[in-house]
């Protein structure tokens, strides 16, 4: 029997005729120059496991029989690493993910916080709560997969300046928030911060993302149907049901932002748009993009293709085709 071994914070390779052992960078280099060039070049390469993160570490086949990960050394907090890499059942795909929650009957925030093993705090950062607020049967709560704080980017933040202010780590923001690096920040991301800690508010208020007022006749609907299979959830996004590979049309005109493909907490692919007025629209569940980063796109412009149906490759969490359409910074014109 072939076994082989990916390590994020080193190199373990073993197989039929291999002993497990750790191996240096400088054993590495000798091992990859001795074998690497003899392989037809279809076998340099393993296509990762579904809502694996593919950033990091990279996979290389080693002989016929072996597979080496390569990452930079750096240190992950417990909860983080098996937020990103626990089980493979369903909930711990949920888990890696900002997730809402509808209270049930004996809940209270203690006992969610509990329930899903992040502190108290979390939860009532996240949902804008106090230790006296009251929660009712069928309220519905955010909840991050990991203690800390949800942020919100706005125009001018930098990612150093968001760890400082919330207490947080560099590294652990980019790793838990599948970031390519610092820079890979943009207006209406929303970050996860593991272990943050909320800064006490400046004269006794609270942030609040500013909104900017939109008539329902600003924006198109996204897809032809306009048939909505979901009404307002998070984060501020309305569910147009629709046949996966029909068009995903732009609801206004703008800038792409972002095109992302993999899993990204799972909004699966998506599209994102940047306004004339700083509003930014998402289109997520996507199976392709028909445009590219910077591109200008007029309203009601094919962007995308509807994608969402489970198993298939970026569908993030789905339960069929549809095209998720979430607005940041002002209120979504199709919620009632």
């Amino acid at each position: 029997m072939v076994i082989s071994v990916i390590s994020l914070f080193g190199i373990l390779v073993f197989g039929s005729n291999l002993t497990l052992k750790s191996l240096s960078l400088r054993d590495f280099s000798f091992l990859t120059a001795a074998t690497t060039n003899k392989l037809p070049s279809q076998d340099l390469f393993i296509e990762p496991p579904i809502n694996f993160i593919r950033e990091s570490p990279e996979i290389t086949f080693i002989q016929s029989n072996s597979i080496v990960g390569i990452s930079s050394p750096m240190i992950i907090h417990p909860q983080i690493l098996g937020s990103i890499l626990g089980g493979g059942g369903e909930e711990t795909v949920r888990r890696r993910a900002i997730v809402e929650y509808v209270v049930e009957s004996g809940d209270t925030l203690s006992s969610i916080a509990t329930k899903f093993d992040i502190s108290l705090e979390t939860i009532l950062w996240a949902n804008d709560l106090t230790s006296r607020s009251i929660i009712k049967i069928g309220q519905k709560l955010i909840i991050s997969p990991v203690s800390g704080v949800i942020y919100h980017v706005k125009n001018g933040d930098t990612l150093g300046e968001i760890a400082e202010t919330y207490e947080g780590e560099i590294e652990e923001i980019i790793i838990i928030n599948e970031l390519s690096g610092a820079g890979d920040i943009f207006i209406g991301d929303i970050l996860i911060i593991p272990d943050g800690e909320m800064p006490p508010p400046p004269q006794e208020t609270h942030y609040v993302t500013p909104q900017v007022p939109l008539g329902s006749s600003s924006f198109f609907c996204p897809n032809s149907d306009c048939k909505i299979s979901q009404w307002l959830h998070w984060y501020n996004a309305i569910d147009f049901v629709g046949r996966c590979g029909d068009p995903i049309y732009a609801a206004a005109g703008g800038t792409v932002q972002k095109v992302k493909y993999g899993w990204n907490g799972g909004a699966g692919n998506y599209v994102r748009i940047l306004h004339n007025n700083g509003v930014v629209t998402g289109y997520g569940h996507i199976s392709n993009t028909l445009v590219t980063v910077g591109q200008r796109v007029s309203q009601g412009e094919m962007i995308a293709l509807i994608g969402g149906r489970p198993g298939t490759s970026g569908a993030g969490i789905s339960t069929g085709c549809h095209v998720h359409f979430s607005v940041h910074s002002a209120r979504n014109p199709f919620s009632r």
